[in-house]
């Protein structure tokens, strides 16, 4: 049986290619037991939705005759933790987390402003630092704020006080 060199080349060229076709058929399912057995160990995807952080901001409601403001976050997703009510010139005024400032504490911090106006609204520039939780995590946060009040009383007998009027950014 002479072959012609033809004949041979072609058998030779449908060898090479039925190697190279399986090596390609090794090398997939080699890439298959590898994905397969990764996925067996890996546990499934958790999707958890992030929630950005809200900055804190903060509000001040007057209760009763204004012998106390009860300063409380906006955003009903902040816990308070505590607030520090710092007046420049006096020492600074620990609130706590209930957020209640006492008009006194107030007034104590302004020694020497009690020959201010009565009956007129003032104001004053604060900084208030606080500490809070949101969604689990502690954070720190602070502003400049502006704190009204004024005085009352102070008749022939009586003695002024101080009642606060609000609290604004």
């Amino acid at each position: 049986m002479n072959e012609s060199p033809e004949a041979r080349a072609r058998r030779r060229l449908i060898n090479l290619g039925e190697l190279i076709a399986l090596a390609a058929l090794i090398v997939s399912a080699v890439g298959v037991w590898i994905a397969w057995k990764s996925s067996s160990q890996e546990k499934p995807t958790r999707v958890v939705e992030q929630r950005s952080a809200v900055p804190l901001a903060l509000r001040g409601t007057v209760d009763g005759d204004g012998r106390t403001l009860t300063i409380l976050p906006a955003d009903p997703s902040h816990g308070l933790e505590s607030l520090k009510v710092i007046i420049k010139g006096a020492t600074p005024i620990d609130v706590g987390s209930d957020g209640r400032l006492s008009a006194s504490d107030v007034e104590a911090a302004f020694r020497g402003r009690e020959k201010e106006a009565k009956d007129v609204t003032h104001s004053v520039s604060v900084r208030i630092d606080a500490r809070y939780v949101e969604a689990g995590a502690d954070r720190r946060a602070g502003g400049t704020y502006v704190l009204r009040y004024k005085w009352e009383g102070g008749g022939l007998f009586g003695g002024r006080s101080l009642h606060l009027v609000g609290l604004a950014r």
